[in-house]
């Protein structure tokens, strides 16, 4: 069992993990607890490498337990999803000292006879830095709360072990995914927030304006000015001049969707590749990308991705070493279609050559595949924004563009070959009435342009592929969808 050390003065023997102490003992083993107190990180504490240190923790109360003469408290401060015993005496008890409360401890680290646990940290000092009321906090200690229960509190549900899990994991992933470009010799450029073009062409946009700005002819930027949908055309440019570029930040879309894989404002991964004119290459990145940022986070965040992986998806784990083991498939738009049309499933959306495949497609799709995921190649052209390569084809013209399909989200990548044929991008153009707005896009065709190509990634969407986690509402801090921006 595990004991405190007691300060008060009319004690003569202290009580120890190991036993009892005498007096001349136990004023050493103070004594050598009192030196300068050495600041660490709940995960640094767990390591064992302090052992025997004088440090210092803070963090909030994930649990605490009084006894008779002692006083247990668990302690977390984000840095790892395992918490630190506390052993206090139970004179050091707070009333303030509550679940979800901040603390500051200071006392000595030392090896736990516990097995569960490698070391715990015999509390000298317990300082209540800011309290919690638990009449009126809507996470309780001995609760399990599901994922849709806590995203009703953005503002809080970062206390809770599996909404922290993520954001670990996030952010490990984010790493990794920064990691893997590097590595392939990609350059990051920074794509502005605020422009004055439709990437997408969906006219799902959501307007710039001074807060103050009365009159639709008084532009702060002189032109109408959008949160950004995409990168790309600004990847585009930086590909006259580097083989290799990337971009990673929000953009936006103002879809009036409450579906379980769409948000207002999101996070894209996007590349841009010179000097190709094959989808290989690109689908080569993507599958590359997936590969290496997946197997890090399951290196370097094993528990987190467990807690996911047993408490809130149970057998996604499967699914998703199935996913690494197995090289990803490649069919065509038309072989899908094919696949769907004599397929027994009764779908709702239409399944005629020339449609957009829904979600309901997608993900029976990738089910025909043997739920690995799949890359569907060669959309008809129509379907595609004005920057894609045509293959040519009559009467079934195709555009040289390819989605990447997975498990349980449908859709996760999408990316073309660009034209870079000068007078068949300028064709396009005009046809959808583009050429004045996009003359600066025409001039990188006639500088020194080359063969190149692109994708986009949705970040959160990757996460719910890993995770197996249904809404995307849940894998991100704060989701902005219609209807909802809470903070």
């Amino acid at each position: 069992m595990c004991f405190a050390m007691f300060k008060s003065a009319a004690r003569k023997l202290v009580l120890t993990p190991t036993g009892i102490l005498s007096r001349a003992a136990a004023c050493a083993f103070r004594h050598d607890c009192r030196r300068t107190a050495v600041t660490l990180r709940v995960s640094e504490a767990l390591s064992g490498n302090e052992l025997g240190a004088s440090v210092k923790v803070q963090g909030w109360v994930r649990a605490v337990r009084s006894q008779k003469d002692n006083l247990f408290i668990h302690m977390n401060d984000g840095s790892c999803l395992e918490s630190l015993q506390i052993v206090a005496s139970s004179q050091l008890n707070d009333a303030l000292l509550t679940f979800g409360s901040a603390v500051e401890v200071t006392g000595c680290l030392k090896e736990s006879p516990k097995r569960k646990q490698p070391v715990e940290l015999l509390a000298e000092q317990i300082r209540v830095v800011g309290q919690c009321n638990t009449m009126d906090f809507p996470f309780k200690i001995k609760e399990r709360h599901g994922l849709e229960y806590i995203r009703q509190y953005p503002h809080l549900r970062c206390r809770t072990n599996v909404f922290s899990s993520l954001l670990r994991i996030r952010s490990e992933a984010a790493a990794a995914v920064q990691s893997y470009f590097r590595k392939k010799g990609f350059v990051q450029i920074h794509t502005p927030v605020m422009t004055s073009n439709d990437c997408e062409g969906a006219g799902e946009l959501f307007q710039v304006k001074p807060a103050g700005e009365a009159k639709e002819e008084n532009h702060f930027f002189s032109v109408p000015v959008f949160l950004t949908v995409s990168g790309q055309l600004h990847l585009e440019v930086m590909s006259g001049a580097f083989s290799r570029a990337y971009t990673f930040g929000p953009t936006f879309r103002a879809e009036n969707s409450q579906s379980r894989r769409h948000l207002a404002e999101f996070h894209m991964v996007e590349a841009e590749l010179s000097f190709t004119r094959s989808l290989e290459d690109l689908t080569e990145v993507m599958e590359d990308m997936f590969r290496s940022a997946t197997e890090h986070v399951l290196a370097h965040c094993p528990e987190d991705v467990d807690l996911f992986h047993r408490r809130v998806t149970p057998g996604h784990r499967d699914t998703l070493d199935s996913m690494l083991k197995k090289k990803f498939n490649v069919i065509s738009y038309t072989e899908a279609i094919d696949i769907l049309n004599h397929s027994a499933e009764e779908f709702v959306f239409p399944t005629d050559w020339g449609c957009d495949l829904q979600t309901e497609h997608e993900k029976f799709l990738v089910k025909h595949c043997g739920s690995v995921p799949v890359f569907v190649t060669d959309y008809p052209y129509d379907l595609k924004p004005f920057y894609a390569r045509g293959n040519g084809g009559r009467p079934r013209r195709t555009a040289a563009a390819v989605d990447l399909l997975v498990p349980g989200v449908g859709e996760l990548c999408g990316g073309s070959l660009r034209e870079e044929r000068l007078e068949l991008l300028e064709e396009r153009l005009q046809q959808a009435g583009l050429v004045d707005a996009y003359g600066w896009y025409l001039d990188l065709r006639r500088f020194g342009s080359v063969p190149h190509g692109g994708f986009g990634m949705g970040f959160e969407r990757y996460l719910q592929c890993i995770l197996g986690v249904d809404n995307i509402k849940d894998v991100i801090p704060f989701p902005r969808f219609s209807h909802s921006c809470l903070m």
